[in-house]
């Protein structure tokens, strides 16, 4: 039975309920938080290959004359730059320059420029009001339409040091996943039992976790048998625990903590996706205007120094006197400590810099690092 009969459930739902996933509400979604639990999925997508259910994500295709231009307009860098089969990271922004989203942007226009097409992927729990913005701002581009795919398709995160070899060994196609350079996709036939029955598979090296591996999108009728072929080769299924923790040691920011549209990208510490020099985008004023006259506060990471783990929306003081808050924290599991980003005012925020974060209470000890907090292995 659902958690909620409004909510969605993703195609690989039966999966999950087969491997004994433990489910709750998720940004509309009914989402796996944990299987076997958070520790041991870290650990496995640290040292091996995990197998992460992002269908809630949104998908959207972006097409037609002029949508090069459309989403140059909605988005803080370069699009009709980008080459066939390559992606980019960064910002829809309001027009007083918070995040409405974080996402990713992957040119699929035919290579000799005609039939514009963008796949953009957006958060599950902004994909109206992305669509909504969108459509907004779509009426000056009459030759540009959306598509949101995201119910008819699944996608899934395979990640980790083995999750190249592993894609590449199901991939029929000529071409092999290995090739992909970061941010780079392709369109391949993956197997589904062995060699007999063969998908189309969008593979793109991308990921949220700090480890290599990709983001693969097919049709959801043949999500549950590209899920089972993926775990059949050797990858273990992970939650939005043990992903949060990922992402986390990682420094990668999650938006409606980190960032929102009270924040903005240069607050968040991520300018450098936000391309100032090409030509105008919504947004683009309102950060010139705050890079002029200088930020009054920055998210800093911070390393536990003592035993305690951090919170969402815990407070950071200085001597008693409070100077931030957390928006993400928990426990490390590859560290061994406390980790977590949080707001501080730029007088507090250089590295070194010891704080207080306050846990029910108590005063616990911190220190400003830098992030990411986790490097993989080259």
């Amino acid at each position: 039975m659902s958690l909620d009969s409004s909510l969605f459930r993703t195609a690989l739902y039966p999966n999950h309920i087969a491997a004994n996933g433990r489910m709750v509400p998720f940004a509309g979604w009914e989402m796996p938080v944990q299987y076997e639990g958070v520790l041991a999925e870290v650990k496995a997508v640290r040292g091996n290959v995990g197998i992460f259910d992002v269908s809630h994500m949104g998908r959207l295709y972006i097409e037609g004359d002029g949508s090069g231009d459309f989403l140059e307009r909605v988005l803080t860098f370069y699009v009709k730059s980008l080459k066939p089969g390559r992606a980019r990271y960064g910002f829809i922004l309001t027009e007083d320059g918070g995040v409405i989203d974080d996402t990713v942007v992957y040119q699929q226009s035919a290579g000799d420029g005609s039939n514009e097409r963008y796949l953009l992927i957006c958060n599950a729990s902004n994909r109206d009001t992305v669509t909504s913005w969108f459509n907004q701002h779509m009426k000056a581009f009459p030759g540009v339409s959306m598509t949101d795919f995201t119910t008819e398709s699944i996608m899934m995160a395979v990640q980790g040091p083995v999750a190249v070899a592993l894609v590449d060994g199901l991939c029929a196609g000529e071409e092999r996943p290995s090739s992909l350079r970061s941010f780079g996709s392709m369109t391949q036939p993956m197997k589904l039992d062995g060699e007999t029955v063969l998908v189309e598979v969008f593979i793109g090296r991308t990921g949220y976790t700090g480890e290599d591996g990709f983001e693969l999108i097919a049709d959801a009728k043949d999500g549950p048998a590209l899920w089972a072929a993926v775990v059949e080769a050797g990858a273990t299924p992970c939650g939005l625990g043990s992903r949060d923790v990922l992402r986390l040691e990682a420094g990668l920011r999650l938006h409606g903590s980190d960032m929102d549209t009270a924040t903005s990208p240069l607050e968040a510490g991520l300018d450098r996706f936000v391309n100032m020099e090409k030509g105008s985008f919504i947004g683009k004023k309102a950060l010139t205007e705050q890079s002029t006259q200088g930020l009054s506060r920055k998210l800093v990471g911070f390393r536990m120094l003592e035993a305690g783990i951090p919170r969402h929306e815990c407070l950071l003081h200085k001597d008693a006197i409070q100077i931030g808050v957390v928006t993400s924290g928990t426990y490390s599991a590859s560290l061994d400590t406390g980790i977590g980003m949080g707001y501080v005012s730029l007088e507090h925020s250089a590295l070194g810099y010891h704080v207080q974060v306050d846990l029910r209470g108590r005063a616990v000890e911190a220190e400003i690092v830098e992030l990411p907090f986790y490097h993989r292995a080259k």
